[in-house]
């Protein structure tokens, strides 16, 4: 376990990454706890048909696909939504630590102990947001306005609102899966609700006025990850009018001690049941101890204003509207206006500390180092910044010991232009390496850009299939230190990008890039990729070619609208399509190949209930002509101990080459499932993960007869496959960031590997920390 004093560190840190950075990781814990109302014990059934509760879920579930909002062609409505973030288990001994010092006067100032009783509680921050949504049925559609926003202490700034914002997902109660923090709750209403929780019926009671049914929910298996409360069934309509739930004790969720949620709803008129109010609470703590300091988040959601069938067309739902941060700045009198919910004294003691905090030095520094871990970046002046300083520090087996410098412009995190380059330096081959890049955004609606760069640098390029065109991506071959085997296969290339992008829908991308390259080994001592064209052997390869790429990644969210935006993907399960054509051009630039090229990506992460979540790769991809080794699609391979999703563990840097190939990754993560059931084991918290890779593919009798490298060169005609567990949430109380796979190659035991001095092998352990729930 973690020593006090640490953990009251790594705790400040994590805290002012919230209230400053948004590298949240978070959502909530319930003051008034469900748990603290004393109810009669739980009845067993023997078969759920014998159970009342069972005739009325069977309504229920009639209704779950044709109430409230589905109901009507079209809606609107308005919703006030407040964040809140509370430090608890305040003493005077935590006052008193040496982090505080400068600082004191004015945070412990703000205590609060009349909300939760014997306990000491500091505000931390706080976000209020207005927002206007409009949505059609059939097919689904919906559009979110940001009328405006308000955070303590932060001003002119979205990305930590909407990062806390993001951490919180909407819940329907009527699906059958609760995502919270992107793990499956089976949810009260679910159909297979009988097969996790215990109902019982134990009260009738009006619940805003309409008489309704009060039924108790309970696990079935209190180890399991699954929720608790009660449930308020109307006994007319059989809707549901109110819901409390929150996690059982023994939640087995990384940083978090409890999760809570309270939705109410009402009928505006006789057939329509819409939702109210959305309360989620977490509790995040770094420890189980009880004397533990935990945040407290507290989000309320209040929707008003219902309209429907209104005629709202297509095109209004469509457009994108993308607010600047004056246009959602407002006064003290639209907040009064337009606040549902009214601030408590703590809450408005959030604002007030951070007015007094803005003008304190320390609190300053505090600020300034916290940035510098949020994005890798020192910044200084009024425009530039220096980094990124996470990959100053490389190692290949070309390179040696790789330094690496870099700096970009940066106005601020909605800049239509941006410029940035990096230079590196190898101590072992003893030559400089650099890129450059500029971008620039004609329309932040659209997201109409052009861009150009360029590098000459060190690259593996047997790691990626679907490769990234963008000139600053980082080098694989700088990334990893320790290796299976040799790193060797390297290439020099020095490249020029030319690009346009546009967004003609929303998360829908256009784009075209012009490239021209060559291409030549690092060490042709050790790799290369000479090649036969008409009787000549070459060893470099020039290459022009356009790239026209879609990709369409629908329901992805920002929380910035610049050249270069901020993702949120705390929530994410949308899935990502790229369909890629590359075209090469022979004699352009003296590029050596006329070719074809096309390819298609798919992502998918998907929840499965209390079963965990489920990552889903697909590619495929074909050559029209026969190509060199260095215009060939190398079957991805992982050679590092450390993990990285996407590659083959087992397989060795150019082991497999296709003209034609298709490959899958299923990696899917059960949260627990199995080893909770298992006595001793389940203490420890630990999950398990099943992964299973294959990748099959065909070469040309023309691509080999041009190799003329020092490698021959083959395709897994016959499927390849891979397969294995891991173990993940290693580690200590409810830090557990460790894990560790073990992965067993399934063919080709005895395959011969190119510029490789050892064997296949057979078996492999990979480890990495993820920060995760």
């Amino acid at each position: 376990m973690f020593v006090d004093s640490m953990c009251d560190k790594k705790i400040i840190l994590s805290l002012f990454l919230i209230c400053i950075s948004g590298l949240l990781f978070s959502q909530t814990e319930k003051e008034n706890e469900i748990e603290n109302v004393t109810i009669q014990s739980v009845k067993k059934y023997k078969n759920k048909k014998e159970n009342p509760a069972y005739a009325i879920m069977q309504q229920v579930w009639k209704k779950k696909k044709s109430n409230g909002l589905l109901l009507h062609k079209d809606y609107q409505y308005k919703t006030y939504e407040k964040i809140d973030f509370r430090l608890d288990n305040i003493d005077s001994a935590f006052t008193k630590k040496r982090a505080f010092k400068g600082l004191d006067s004015i945070i412990f100032k703000y205590n609060d102990s009349s909300e939760i009783a014997g306990k000491g509680v500091l505000p931390l921050f706080i976000t209020e947001s207005v927002s206007q949504t409009y949505g059609k049925n059939n097919p689904k559609k919906e559009r979110k306005d940001l009328l405006a926003i308000r955070n303590s202490g932060l001003n002119n700034n979205q990305i930590v609102a909407k990062t806390v914002q993001n951490m919180y997902k909407d819940i329907n109660i009527y699906d059958n899966t609760i995502n919270y923090l992107n793990i499956g709750f089976t949810s009260p209403v679910s159909t297979e609700g009988f097969a996790v929780f215990d109902y019982n019926i134990t009260d009738t009671l009006e619940v805003n006025t309409v008489p309704s049914y009060e039924i108790r929910f309970t696990p079935k298996n209190p180890d399991a990850l699954a929720l608790k409360g009660r449930l308020y069934i109307s006994k007319d309509k059989y809707n549901v009018m109110k819901v409390e739930m929150e996690t059982n004790k023994k939640i087995n969720i990384n940083f978090v001690k409890n999760i809570a949620t309270n939705l109410e709803f009402d009928n505006p008129d006789d057939s329509t049941f819409i939702p109210i109010r959305n309360e989620t609470t977490l509790n995040l703590t770094l420890n189980d101890k009880e004397s533990a300091k935990n945040v407290i988040a507290k989000r309320i959601a209040n929707y008003t204003n219902y309209e429907f069938d209104k005629g709202l067309e297509d095109a209004f739902i469509n457009k994108i509207v993308i607010p600047e941060d004056e246009s959602i700045t407002k006064d003290e009198n639209y907040w009064q206006d337009n606040r549902t919910e009214i601030l408590t004294q703590s809450e408005q003691n959030i604002y007030k500390m951070y007015d007094e905090l803005e003008n304190v030095p320390r609190y300053k520094r505090i600020v300034k180092t916290i940035e510098v871990l949020n994005s890798g970046y020192l910044h200084f002046g009024k425009w530039l910044d220096v980094g990124n300083i996470f990959q100053t520090v490389g190692y290949n087996d070309i390179e040696g010991l790789r330094l690496r410098a870099g700096a970009r412009t940066y106005f601020g995190k909605n800049d239509m232009w941006r410029v940035q380059a990096y230079t590196a330096y190898g101590f072992r081959d003893e030559k400089w390496k650099y890129g450059a890049e500029a971008k620039y955004m004609f329309n932040k609606t659209n997201r109409f850009m052009i861009g150009a760069g360029t590098r000459k640098d060190v690259l593996q390029l047997g790691v990626q299939l679907t490769t990234d065109e963008g000139i600053m991506t980082r080098s694989f071959a700088s990334s990893s230190v320790i290796n299976t085997g040799d790193n060797t296969s390297l290439s020099s290339v020095n490249q020029t990008n030319f690009f346009t992008s546009i967004e003609p829908w929303k998360n829908f991308q256009f784009r075209l890039d012009a490239t021209q390259q060559s291409i030549t080994a690092a060490d042709p001592s050790l790799f290369n990729i000479s090649y036969i064209q008409n009787g000549i052997l070459k060893n470099k390869l020039d290459d022009s070619r356009l790239i026209f790429s879609l990709m369409a990644r629908p329901g992805a969210k920002f929380s910035t609208y610049g050249v270069e935006r901020y993702e949120m993907t705390a929530l994410a399960t949308n899935p990502t399509f790229i369909l890629k054509y590359t075209k090469g051009f022979k004699d352009i630039f003296n590029s050596d190949f006329n070719y074809n090229k096309l390819q298609f990506y798919f992502y998918q992460p998907v929840i499965f209930g209390n079963w965990g979540r489920l990552f889903a790769n697909f590619e495929a991809g074909k050559n029209f002509e026969s190509l060199p080794l260095a215009l060939q699609n190398v079957m991805p391979a992982n050679q590092s101990y450390g993990l990285q999703r996407g590659v083959f563990s087992l397989m060795n840097y150019y082991e497999f080459v296709a003209d034609s190939y298709a490959v899958l990754f299923l990696e899917h993560h059960f949260n627990g499932k199995i080893l909770s059931q298992i006595p001793l084991i389940k203490k420890l918290k630990l999950r398990e993960v099943a992964f299973f890779r294959s990748g099959v593919g065909s070469l040309k009798q023309g691509s080999m007869n041009i190799n003329a490298s020092n490698m021959t060169l083959s395709a897994p005609e016959k499927p390849y496959y891979e397969y294995g567990f891991g173990i993940e949430n290693i580690g200590f109380g409810n830090f557990r960031i460790l894990r560790i796979d073990f992965n067993w190659r399934g063919n080709y035991l005895n395959h011969i590997t190119p510029n490789s001095s050892s064997d296949v092998r057979k078996f492999g352990i990979q480890f990495g920390f993820q920060m995760n729930f």
